[in-house]
């Protein structure tokens, strides 16, 4: 007999403006305005997608010492954003990165209790470091932290967190209708921490929320990353979509957890994916190619070549061949703030793989580009998605998938009407929400630690 089938995970990310999105498309709306955020987190509820996630940019991206303007990655605070919508919707989970570098734990512990609360129960949190010193200025911890240091103190931060949230038991407080909510218990929200990274106690005055903790979410995909989701995290991103990639990735971090005594169903693999979708598979590649071409125009194509360059390129033809100079060695000083620039850990290796690519397909820097930097993983028919889609997760390349629409903010309108009810018909995604918990969606239990309900007084 073999195994059932597992049920597949869906949620959306609000991109904002960056080099993924087709901005200068007529159907494009605003990436800051209340309503933007209003209509994609309804469509998502509306498919009954598990969460809604927003991505965090601490300082605006520069390139050639000015504003990079074809990728602005600001947006409004992510708790405000997040607390507002947790007013306008009902079920879908609010996810939100908060960054444990450049922040401090009861005050971070705190916001996310209180979003808890607000959305009866909906609140969860990626927790990411910050790699760079330009991200820090802003901070007063600007280039403090060395690279090995980060994740000592993202899990540290995190445990922290946890003993603020379960400082108070579920008997701590009554709550009685005629004298209101009191405390039954002095010591209620009582801590004490001493450590290399944090050394605080008092009161922690938030009572615990209706999942105990937020859902954790981490997107690292670096050896320290991958070994801090395996210890701490409920869900994991990844930039892995393809099938081989993605098998790898979701053998490797699944068989970490048994070293912290964790089964293997107690953390999602979450990729993020692209689609676009056609009346004919044939159409829905042409369309692809052409969401393509929106997204890498030529002085997106100078600029993204610069990253592994290291170098001005901008007298450089983006219809026109690779340059023949190799990149410059050394720290990155063309472009601050991304984190693209990261991935280019041997940038003599990677520039002769392109050339090579070039070469080998007369590829201009501008075909090169679109080539290397990504392309849509679903690309079809809603047939052919969702087929897919269901395939990738039934063989264990993930456990779902985290979507990107290409259009702000009506990009994911088709997918919930026509990709969504084929995956529901073949019973392998919820036709309605089944709990009322973003840990209810997932399928995750209550974290261990006191209980998260507060009872009543009899």
């Amino acid at each position: 007999m073999g195994r059932p089938r597992k049920r597949i995970h869906l949620a959306a990310h609000f991109p904002g403006v960056n080099n993924t999105t087709v901005w200068s498309d007529r159907r494009s709306g605003s990436h800051i305005e209340f309503s933007s955020f209003v209509h994609f987190a309804r469509t998502a509820e509306r498919a009954k997608f598990d969460f809604l996630f927003l991505a965090e940019g601490l300082r605006l991206r520069e390139q050639a010492g000015r504003l990079y303007d074809l990728d602005v990655v600001g947006r409004p605070d992510t708790f405000t954003v997040l607390a507002a919508l947790a007013a306008v919707t009902d079920r879908l989970g609010l996810a939100g990165t908060i960054n444990s570098t450049f922040n401090e734990p009861y005050e971070v512990a705190r916001q996310f209790a209180s979003l808890d609360h607000l959305s009866g129960g909906r609140a969860a949190w990626n927790v990411v470091t910050s790699w760079d010193a330009f991200t820090g200025e802003n901070f007063r911890r600007g280039g403090f932290l060395r690279e090995e240091q980060r994740y000592e103190r993202a899990e540290q931060f995190l445990r922290t967190a946890w003993e603020l949230f379960d400082s108070w038991r579920d008997d701590a407080i009554v709550a009685d209708k005629e004298s209101g909510i009191f405390v039954t218990d002095a010591s209620a929200g009582t801590f004490e921490h001493h450590g290399g990274h944090f050394d605080i106690a008092g009161q922690f005055n938030v009572p615990r929320s209706p999942q105990g903790r937020p859902v954790i979410f981490q997107a690292g995909d670096s050896n320290e990353g991958r070994e801090f989701a395996a210890a701490t995290a409920d869900a994991i991103f990844s930039r892995h979509s393809t099938v081989a990639a993605g098998k790898a990735f979701y053998t490797d971090v699944k068989g970490r957890l048994a070293r912290y005594g964790r089964p293997p169903q107690a953390l999602l693999v979450l990729p993020a994916a692209t689609f676009v979708l056609g009346d004919t598979d044939a159409d829905a590649h042409e369309q692809a190619a052409i969401v393509r071409q929106q997204q890498v125009s030529g002085q997106t194509a100078i600029r993204l070549l610069e990253q592994l360059w290291n170098r001005d390129l901008s007298s450089y033809d983006p219809d026109g061949p690779l340059p023949e100079i190799d990149p410059k060695p050394g720290e990155n000083t063309v472009a601050r703030g991304r984190a693209s620039v990261r991935m280019f850990s041997d940038q003599q290796a990677v520039a002769a793989q392109w050339r090579a690519l070039a070469e080998a397909k007369k590829l201009s820097i501008r075909e090169l580009v679109i080539e290397v930097t990504g392309r849509q993983s679903f690309i079809g028919t809603p047939a052919t998605v969702a087929e897919t889609i269901n395939r990738f997760v039934q063989e264990d390349v993930s456990d779902g998938f985290i979507l990107v629409p290409h259009i702000t903010p009506g990009g994911l309108d088709e997918f919930a009407d026509t990709v969504v009810p084929l995956l529901q018909e073949q019973g392998v995604f919820r036709g309605e929400y089944e709990g009322t918990t973003l840990r209810d969606h997932l399928g995750l239990p209550l974290p261990d630690g006191p209980s998260a309900i507060t009872r009543a007084a009899p």
